[in-house]
């Protein structure tokens, strides 16, 4: 059944756009403001970004410790914002009962916000930390540059990021334009509010009305018209003027183009070559006819930069003569597919931007064709337009009845009729042979990912000690089409697989780099490295002749099963029966150093816990949240990522906190959060409540739950979904302040991953 969709505009001239999804377990609320970093005075850099700050520290019918961040965060949502150059975005999702709560709290504190001077203070140095990481990240830096060097008298060579120097809070005349920019901003002809979810359209409606008529009533401001971009040095840098309307939804069919991998693109072409390392798009800017977009390509050493760059116009000179209405066609199943597999809030950031998943209407064809005219072409190389995806209308193909392998695990733990599937396949492997192997199989599966990832089907391959790991996720059909060629991949990569890269990937920022580590520092191995070797297929052979493997599947009807059965049938290794081996315990305290890119201080600490603590251990992380937040980032100012979850790695269970800084060391954070949690939690009956109705799984995201079985299999932990639920309305204070206590016992399992050394007593740790 097709979305309803209903557009409306209100007194104020606030626009309302509600989608009516019944598929959805989940509900959202997006709104746009029509006003940005170009928007605010040139005397005040940041000022823009600095009033989003500002919104999220509460209002008095809001207070901090009842706004919108610590709501969401309390019935298993997900909150976020986003300044950009013209427009600033909000945005939510909530399990559906919970949408009305985080709306009147997300309009109230942007209609009526609190913009006390003391409050100012403490968020200037938040913005001045965040300016500090982004001043150090090459990556950012690189693209300031480039928009510096198209943009020399055009808003986009500004600095728009702001810190402690541009943001004087003590200045009469900054609060003046501060409180000036809300007042003619943040109205309702500015605004666009996006709600979507399964409640009934009029249901959605009224709850917009009621919430949207916060905002004063407003007509929509003029935004000063930009300079024109200038041209662009950079091959892979397109400055464009003067498009017609649509040309964004155009410039996603083009990028839809490049993207495509398949035999007879530009990509292949560059592959076939051996030259293709990664390639991304990214649009830079858009306003007012105006597009700033750079393709984002990685090439080895060997290439010739020059015929890739005469391949690349020869491709766009192909595309202007393919026909437009074949073009469209494919794109608009590409748009299908990716609004079938849209959560809430993905579906209503885009309903909010005006940019629907659907093919070129008439007016985005006339844009396409114009954005085509302004880009070089010439009729460079050998092209053909590929043959529609088989993903896109994977279907079930008629099967011989098969059984599936013993060491497959299905689990209905997901209703099939949620058209939502995970399979999971993990081996056991000699790590010696993986480890020069691992980079090997990670390019042969590449194609396949990239084909996947156009097709809203998640394919990744991962290595966590001397454990190979492959998921697949997405329709059903398409996850064990995609599943059958990934095994035949991993055993017979390409020939072009078994040469080592090239280059090297992009650093990660700290914090996410001791993420990437965390599965192998659990299960007390290394990571393996992506540029350590290659080996051969004599290797790889020997390599599969002494695996073993297990899996789970979650999702599938059992009509499906043959299908499923007849995709495996080329699953490398032996069966090892439909349980794992269980992750041995820790013996005591582990602190893990791990060299990280950056200059900034980041600390993982994951405290594991007993299986059977696991709704107390949930519970606890809930209330730890804001606490955890409200003093390390609020009243310290340690920086800005700074989190604390409960989490399953690898079949374990615990808390994990997380903090990247670029001041405080490891040592004094963890110090801090020791603070904290020695000043406990306090369990109230509407915490218990609210954490157990997100283990629901009418309400819960569909991948979540598919990890919480693939966890709980690892874990060998026979437990029902239902059953949690339950467990956490049975936690009392008393198992609260028994787990808190028994986390400062020295023998508890801890794990600390960070950029530096062992602190000293009093803590203890092991080697």
């Amino acid at each position: 059944m097709p979305d309803a969709i209903r557009h409306v505009t209100l007194a104020n001239g606030l626009q309302l756009r509600l989608r009516h999804a019944p598929r959805l377990k989940r509900a959202a609320a997006a709104i746009r403001v029509h006003a940005g970093n170009h928007d605010a005075p040139g005397k005040w850099p940041g000022l823009a970004h600095f009033l989003e700050h500002l919104f999220f520290l509460g209002t008095p019918q809001f207070p901090l410790e009842d706004g919108l961040m610590r709501y969401v965060q309390g019935v298993g949502g997900q909150v976020n914002a986003s300044t950009r150059e013209r427009t600033t975005d909000y945005f939510f999702e909530t399990p559906p009962a919970a949408l009305a709560g985080g709306l009147v709290r997300l309009c109230q504190m942007l209609a009526e916000p609190d913009l006390g001077v003391a409050r100012q203070h403490q968020e200037r140095e938040v913005i001045h930390a965040e300016f500090i990481a982004w001043s150090r990240n090459p990556a950012a830096q690189q693209q300031y540059a480039l928009l510096q060097s198209v943009a020399s008298h055009h808003p986009l060579g500004a600095f728009h990021a702001g810190n402690r120097y541009t943001l004087p809070v003590q200045n009469v005349a900054f609060q003046q334009a501060l409180a000036g920019f809300h007042q003619r901003y943040y109205q309702g002809g500015q605004t666009v509010l996006a709600l979507c979810g399964p409640q009934p359209l009029d249901e959605l409606e009224q709850l917009g009305r009621q919430q949207g008529q916060r905002f004063a009533k407003g007509e929509r401001a003029e935004q000063p018209q930009p300079a024109a971009l200038a041209a662009s040095t950079h091959p892979l840098v397109f400055s464009l003027n003067a498009l017609p309307e649509g040309a964004e939804q155009a410039l996603a069919l083009l990028t839809a183009c490049l993207g495509d991998s398949r035999p007879g693109t530009w990509l292949d072409a560059l592959r076939q070559r051996g030259w293709l390392q990664g390639f991304n798009t990214q649009t830079l800017y858009g306003f007012a006819g105006q597009l700033l977009w750079h393709i984002d390509l990685k090439l080895t050493a060997a290439a010739c930069r020059d015929e890739a760059t005469a391949l690349l116009h020869g491709w766009f000179g192909f595309i202007r003569g393919a026909g437009l209405d074949a073009l469209n066609q494919g794109f608009g199943l590409l748009q299908q597919s990716r609004e079938r597999s849209a959560g809430a809030l993905e579906l209503a950031q885009r309903d909010s931007t005006g940019q629907p998943f659907a093919p070129l209407d008439t007016q985005g064809k006339r844009a396409f064709e114009a954005l085509l005219a302004a880009l070089p072409s010439g009729k460079h190389g050998q092209w053909q337009l590929p043959p529609p995806e088989p993903l896109l209308s994977a279907g079930w193909a008629q099967r011989k009845t098969q059984l599936l392998p013993g060491s497959l695990h299905v689990t209905e733990v997901l209703p099939s009729k949620r058209q939502y599937a995970a399979l999971y396949l993990r081996w056991k492997v000699p790590r010696d042979l993986l480890q020069p192997l691992y980079p090997v199989l990670e390019r042969a599966l590449a194609p396949l990912q990239e084909r996947c990832d156009r097709a809203s089907v998640q394919l990744r391959l991962a290595s966590v000690g001397d454990h190979l790991q492959l998921r697949c996720t997405g329709l059903p059909s398409a996850v064990a089409y995609a599943t059958e060629h990934a095994l035949m991949a991993l055993l017979h990569p390409p020939a072009d697989c078994w040469q080592p890269p090239i280059t090297a990937a992009l650093p990660l920022m700290p914090i996410r780099a001791l993420l990437e580590q965390l599965p192998a520092a659990v299960q007390g191995a290394a990571r393996v490295s992506a540029t350590e070797g290659t080996g051969n297929q004599l290797h790889l052979d020997a390599l599969w002749q002494q695996a073993t493997w297990h899996g789970l599947a979650v999702g599938f009807e059992p009509a499906a099963h043959s299908a499923m059965a007849a995709a495996l049938q080329q699953c490398p290794g032996q069966g090892q029966g439909s349980a794992p081996a269980p992750l041995a315990p820790w013996a005591a305290r582990r602190w893990h150093p791990v060299q990280v890119p950056g200059s900034e201080h980041a600390l993982l600490l994951f405290c594991r816990l007993p299986a059977a603590s696991e709704a107390a251990g949930r519970l606890l992380a809930q209330l730890l949240q804001g606490p955890v937040y409200q003093r390390l980032r609020v009243e310290l100012q340690l920086g800005y990522a700074v989190f604390s979850a409960f989490r399953q790695v690898e079949g374990a269970y615990g808390l994990l906190f997380g903090v990247q800084s670029p001041h405080a060391r490891p040592a004094d954070v963890l110090g801090h959060l020791m603070e904290v949690l020695k000043g406990g939690v306090t369990l109230t009956p509407s915490s218990r409540q609210a954490l157990a109705a997100q283990f629901d799984e009418a309400v819960m995201v569909n991948a979540e739950v598919a990890e919480w079985a693939w966890q709980t299999h690892l874990a060998t932990q026979p437990v029902k979904l239902e059953a949690l639920p339950k467990a956490i309305l049975k936690v009392r204070q008393s198992d609260l302040d028994q787990l808190l206590s028994d986390l400062f016992n020295a023998d508890c399992p801890w794990l600390c991953l960070a950029n530096a050394a062992a602190p000293a007593s009093p803590w203890q740790w092991g080697e």
